[in-house]
């Protein structure tokens, strides 16, 4: 099925997306690599404030191309998601709802998804040209000596992806094999 989603997400409209939706994000989401997230991590054991408001938002893990003249940023691929992992269950016990990238995640990840009634979604790999097409607007707005890995604060239109894990913990890359296993 086709859902479009505003983010941030301030209902309980995931838990009605099931693995391989295909959703449209609209409204504002937010970036971040392993670096940035060992900083957000690092905040929060210092009891420092979040560069931006972590309960209901959307994390996509790109580290986006310098934009060329008259584009709001450069090619926005994502990604592969792992490398978050020792850092998404603290931030999804903080209310992330959303984490976009590619890739598997550990099962600690999978446990804190399904907790915290959160999903994770795939954006295509390869077509980071076209991904940057749907992000209206784009603003560093922490760290941004971590050049390309700076926490961006990005408004998208239609920002295409699709539900990998949904808030009941199923995983279209382990149902995906299944399905099409040769006994």
């Amino acid at each position: 099925m086709e859902f479009n989603l505003n983010a941030p997400i301030k209902d309980n409209s995931l838990e009605k997306l099931n693995i391989g939706d295909r959703v449209y994000l609209n409204g504002v989401i937010y970036t971040a690599r392993d670096s940035a997230h060992k900083r957000l991590i690092d905040a929060l054991d210092e009891g420092r404030d979040m560069p931006f408001e972590i309960a209901g938002s959307v994390i996509y893990y790109v580290g986006p191309t310098p934009a060329r003249p008259g584009k709001v940023i450069g090619s926005a691929g994502p990604t592969t998601s792992y490398r978050m992992d020792k850092y998404a269950p603290r931030l999804l016990d903080l209310g992330l709802k959303g984490m976009i990238g590619k890739g598997n995640r550990s099962d600690d990840v999978i446990s804190s998804i399904v907790k915290n009634k959160a999903v994770y979604f795939a954006a295509t790999g390869g077509v980071g040209a076209l991904i940057s097409k749907c992000i209206v607007k784009s603003e560093v707005i922490a760290f941004e000596e971590l050049g390309p890995e700076a926490i961006r604060r990005l408004e998208v239109k239609n920002f295409p992806a699709i539900v990998v894990i949904d808030t009941f913990g199923k995983n279209l890359y382990e149902e995906g094999i299944q399905k099409y296993r040769i006994a």
